[in-house]
């Protein structure tokens, strides 16, 4: 299974009123990976008559991290079949190499013409294999 990582530094803007990064931006964190891997993978014929909607989405917070904290965000598709795709993320801190946040979403494959679920082409489930 191909994984897919960037780093983060961890910005002022990113941070809550207990100085700590808020639970909405590790959620954005999320959304980005998955988006970033996604389009780095696909070729333009895909990208031009697909897109994925969130079906569902779990986030689990193991720990914090704070201004200026060195981040790895990496993620992974454990699982394509049929109509829905399983990816998972996780942030490290590697300012102290914990794990903080790992999450587990539930993506529908769509079409782009229709608007209606797709099922998963055999050419995309080995784009992330």
């Amino acid at each position: 299974m191909q994984t897919f990582e960037k780093t983060i530094i961890v910005s002022k803007d990113d941070l809550d009123q207990l100085n700590h990064v808020n639970n909405v931006r590790y959620v954005q964190w999320v959304q980005d990976i998955a988006e970033a891997h996604w389009l780095k993978n696909a070729p333009k014929t895909i990208l031009d008559n697909y897109f994925w909607v969130m079906l569902s989405h779990n986030i689990q917070y193991k720990g914090e991290a704070l201004l200026e904290d060195e981040l790895t965000v990496k993620t992974f598709v454990s699982k394509s079949e049929g109509l829905t795709s399983i990816r998972h993320v996780e942030i490290t801190n590697n300012t102290n190499n914990k794990l903080i946040v790992t999450s587990e979403t539930k993506w529908c494959f769509m079409n782009t013409a229709t608007k209606k679920p797709a099922r998963i082409p055999t050419e995309v489930t080995k784009l992330f294999d």
